[in-house]
């Protein structure tokens, strides 16, 4: 019973500290389609009080490429989130032509650090796409799905 009591302590402690982004991740600086350098936490800000599905892609990834025009549907069915769509393609022009080439709908931003930064080592990054949600209080919602049709993930967004 000791054991169990532990178990279930540790995992919502675990789940509450993926309510919220680390400090470092929200530090971490990202380039816009612009060329012009921003934080995440800038990104979260230009958002407050609307509910933000993050996409984590790269142009490369065929899953991602899939999932696509999934997630595009899902933002024709649901005008009043932000879709924000983080790329971890290795240069600024694979990122650019996949967006064109694949019709990435939403605001699109490129991580110069890859995998290896904070941002994605704070949110435990081992698959993508991975689909996150936050919620307009700035919580995270959803913290991962790696399908569109996650049960979860349609919950969240609603």
């Amino acid at each position: 019973m000791k054991a169990l009591t532990i178990f279930f302590l540790f995992f919502s402690f675990a789940q509450a500290q993926n309510k919220i982004f680390s400090e470092a991740a929200l530090e971490e600086q990202f380039l816009s389609e612009n060329n012009v350098e921003i934080s995440f936490s800038e990104i979260l800000q230009q958002y407050k009080g609307k509910t933000i599905f993050i996409d984590i892609w790269a142009s490369w990834c065929k899953d991602c490429i899939v999932g696509m025009p999934k997630v595009q549907k899902l933002r024709e069915e649901n005008p009043e989130v932000v879709f924000l769509f983080l790329s971890l393609d290795k240069e600024t022009e694979s990122w650019k032509h996949g967006i064109e080439k694949y019709g990435v709908v939403g605001e699109n931003y490129f991580i110069p650090v890859g995998w290896k930064g904070d941002f994605c080592s704070s949110i435990d990054l081992d698959w993508i796409p991975r689909y996150m949600i936050v919620n307009p209080e700035g919580e995270i919602s959803l913290y991962k799905a790696i399908e569109t049709n996650d049960e979860n993930l349609l919950k969240a967004l609603k």
